[in-house]
């Protein structure tokens, strides 16, 4: 028999504490139609008996304490709502709790911003993790020792896994499937789930926002200039003139405030507009390459492809519901 605990934080997203219980439920009935025992026993744990979620809208009832002795094979904590210091403080009293768990052999799977309170164990500390990508700079400021990967749907290392963002959670959940049983009860349950249980990247939902929470005027200048100038072809030389740096010291201080190299930061606004002008214009694959300042159709679908894991194409058809123009 596998334990699994559900944590249910204050703050918690419900339906990632529905779902989780719903998927290893339905494991269970899958292997019981097979002719098998179940496998899995779920239970919620929380610091109160009932939670309150959503101001009230949704409240749900635990099946443990964390003061209950109860050893469990694998901790599920669930994606977080709202502010995250204020959600990673209010859970406080779970902390110690998951520390003793992992120390006494439990897996912990964090979904998708759960990853903030799982990182505020200190257990991921010089460790690899994932998270939702719209909370990626917040998280690396929370928690600098910690090894974000950016992009990445699932990481695991030293039985700490954690998911990306959103529904890529599923992803981690159906890997923990494959885990405790087979590849093919995963794939039973992605058919059943209707959950693509190859998706490895979350690329292509990512949407660049320039960071800009920082004080230093030069390199806040040289970001705008990049933004309204995107058909440019735009050198670091360049830009160092405008902002009368030393090209060295610019870069350096360029990093330093945005944690992108300048080159990075200068692809990653370009293909957000490339991004913008797929999904919602009628320009094909090599207008909207000069319209961002590429000029080499292999450079740019490159560019393109590492930044979002599609090329210019596939994004278009993925996300353009006009039709395709002939390129």
């Amino acid at each position: 028999m596998v334990y699994i605990g559900i944590v249910v934080p204050e703050n918690a997203v419900p339906q990632a504490i529905a779902d989780p219980q719903y998927l290893f439920s339905a494991v269970n009935q899958f292997l019981i139609a097979a002719g098998k025992k179940k496998l899995f026993t779920i239970q919620l744990v929380g610091t109160e008996k009932e939670i309150c979620l959503f101001n009230g809208t949704f409240t749900i009832k635990t099946d443990l304490g964390i003061n209950q002795p109860k050893k469990f094979d694998l901790i599920i904590v669930p994606a977080l709502f709202g502010n995250m210091e204020v959600a990673v403080t209010s859970n406080e009293k779970l902390i110690p709790w998951l520390k003793t768990q992992y120390r006494k052999g439990a897996a912990i799977a964090s979904l998708c911003v759960g990853a903030f309170l799982l990182a505020a164990t200190g257990l991921l500390d010089g460790k690899k993790c994932s998270t939702h990508w719209g909370f990626q700079q917040e998280f690396k400021t929370m928690f600098p020792l910690v090894q974000v990967q950016d992009g990445a749907i699932i990481t695991e290392e030293n039985h700490l896994y954690s998911s990306g963002g959103a529904n890529s959670y599923w992803n981690l959940l159906l890997l923990l499937v494959e885990k405790y049983t087979d590849r093919a009860m995963a794939v039973q349950a992605a058919k059943y789930f209707a959950i693509d249980i190859n998706k490895n990247s979350q690329a292509s939902y990512t949407i660049f926002n320039g960071q800009k929470n920082h004080a230093d005027l030069s390199v806040q200048a040289a970001q705008v200039y990049i933004e309204n100038n995107i058909q440019e072809k735009i050198s670091v030389e360049h830009l160092a003139r405008l902002t009368n740096t030393g090209r060295r010291s610019f870069e350096r201080r360029f990093k330093k405030a945005t944690g992108n190299t300048v080159l990075n930061y200068i692809h990653r606004v370009k293909i957000e507009a490339a991004k913008r002008s797929l999904e919602t214009g009628q320009k094909n694959s090599n207008e909207v390459m000069l319209a961002t300042g590429y000029s080499d159709p292999k450079a740019f679908r490159s560019v393109f492809k590492k930044i979002t894991g599609l090329n210019p194409i596939a994004y278009r058809n993925k996300y353009n519901k006009m039709p395709a123009l002939i390129m």
